[in-house]
C-alpha cells in the first residue's frame, strides 16, 4: 500500500495483521506488548504515515486522553512526589494530566467529582488518600465507567483499582529500630483523625512497644495533621512532660520538621537529647540538620504502577505484587542511644 495522508487505523492493523485494539495499544505505549509486534506495527505506521487523530480516538472512545489526580492531601511534598511518577510514564504518551483538587469536607463532594468526570471524561483517574478510602466514590467511578485507582496504606479494593503500602509494619519496624538504640520513653505525633495512613501507622507504634513490653502512656501520644506547625504544637505538649520522651516518632516528615524545629528552640540537640524519626522520605528529610531517620513510602513507584494500570487497557489482570508497595527505613543522623 502506498503511503498516503488518508491512512487510517483500519489501514495499519491490515497490513499489520493485527486488530485495530492492538495499533490503538502501540500507539498508546502500553507497556505489555511484546517487542516484535510493537517494531512491526511501528514500521507500518511508519511507512503509511498513519497520523492518529487524538480528536476523532476521543469521540470514539468517548474519553478524553487525560488522567486525573483528584486529591484532598494536605501534605503537598507527596502530591508532588505523585505527579512524579505519573508523568514519568505519561510522558511520550498520548496522555496528558490534570490535577483536580477537592474539599472533602465538603458535602458536595461526590457531585463535584462527579461533574468534574462527566465535563472532563478523563480515560482515568487516581484517587489519593483520604479520599481514595471512600467506597462511595470508588462506586461512583465505576459508575460512569471511569477507570480508577485508589492509593492508600493498606488494601481496600481489588488489585486492579489498588495501589498500597504496609504502613503498619514499616512504622513497627522504626519504632523497633528505636527501642533496639536502647529507648524506652518514645513519643509518637499522630496523623489527621479519619485518615487511615494515620491509623494504620498509629497501630505500627502501638504493637511495636506492646511486643517490647513497653506500657504506652497516653500522654505519649500527640496529634498532628501532617503539617509543620501541628508538628511544633504536638512537640510542645511532648517536651512538657516530666520525664519527657527521648524519642519522637512522626506520622510524617514535615511533622518531624517541626518537632526538630521546636526542640532546638528549647536548647535541645538532637539526637543527642531527642531522637527523632519521620515518615515518607520526602525531600525535607535529607535537607534538616540533622538529616532525618525516616520510611521511605515509595509514593513515586506507587504512582507509575497507577499509572500503567490506568492506560494498559487491562490487557491483563493486575497480581498483588503490583499492587502493594513495602516502606523501608532510611538511617540517617538523628537517632542515637539515649543520654539517660
Amino acid at each position: 500500500m502506498k503511503k498516503t495522508s488518508q491512512s487510517t487505523i483500519n489501514d495499519v492493523a491490515r497490513e499489520a495483521g493485527v486488530s485495530k485494539k492492538t495499533v490503538s495499544r502501540v500507539i498508546n505505549q502500553s507497556p505489555l506488548l511484546n517487542a516484535e509486534t510493537r517494531e512491526r506495527v511501528e514500521a507500518v505506521i511508519a511507512r503509511l504515515g498513519y497520523i492518529p487523530n487524538p480528536q476523532a480516538r476521543a469521540l470514539a472512545l468517548r474519553r478524553n486522553f487525560l488522567i486525573g489526580l483528584i486529591h484532598d492531601n494536605p501534605n503537598p511534598h507527596m502530591v508532588l512526589n505523585v505527579q512524579q511518577g505519573l508523568l514519568e510514564v505519561l510522558r511520550d504518551t498520548e496522555f496528558e494530566l490534570i490535577v483536580h483538587p477537592v474539599d472533602r469536607g465538603s458535602p458536595t463532594m461526590l457531585d463535584d467529582i462527579h461533574r468534574f468526570l462527566e465535563r472532563q471524561r478523563p480515560y482515568g483517574v487516581m484517587l489519593l488518600p483520604p479520599i481514595s478510602e471512600h467506597d462511595s466514590l470508588a462506586a461512583l467511578c465505576a459508575g460512569i465507567g471511569t477507570r480508577y485507582v485508589r492509593m492508600g496504606s493498606a488494601a481496600f479494593d481489588d488489585a486492579q483499582h489498588m495501589v498500597a503500602s504496609n504502613d503498619r509494619e514499616a512504622v513497627r519496624g522504626a519504632v523497633d529500630y528505636l527501642i533496639d538504640a536502647g529507648h524506652r520513653r518514645i513519643g509518637f505525633v499522630h496523623g489527621p483523625i479519619g485518615f487511615r495512613s494515620a491509623s494504620e501507622r498509629a497501630e505500627g507504634y502501638l504493637s511495636a512497644m506492646e511486643a517490647a513490653g513497653i506500657g504506652v502512656q497516653r500522654t505519649f501520644m500527640a496529634q498532628g495533621d501532617y503539617t509543620f506547625e501541628s508538628g511544633m504544637r504536638a512537640a510542645e505538649r511532648l517536651l512538657d512532660l516530666s520525664p519527657r520522651p527521648t524519642a519522637v516518632f512522626c506520622s510524617n516528615d514535615a511533622m518531624a520538621a517541626g518537632v526538630l524545629h521546636t526542640a532546638r528552640q528549647r536548647g535541645l540537640e538532637v539526637p543527642r537529647d531527642l531522637s527523632i524519626v519521620g515518615f515518607d522520605d520526602t525531600t525535607i528529610a535529607s535537607y534538616l540538620w540533622p538529616p532525618l531517620t525516616t520510611v521511605r513510602w515509595p509514593i513515586a513507584t506507587m504512582a507509575r504502577a497507577a499509572a500503567l494500570k490506568l492506560i494498559s487497557d487491562g490487557e491483563a489482570p493486575a497480581e498483588k505484587g503490583d499492587s502493594l508497595f513495602v516502606s523501608t527505613l532510611i538511617r540517617r543522623a538523628s537517632v542515637t542511644a539515649p543520654a539517660e
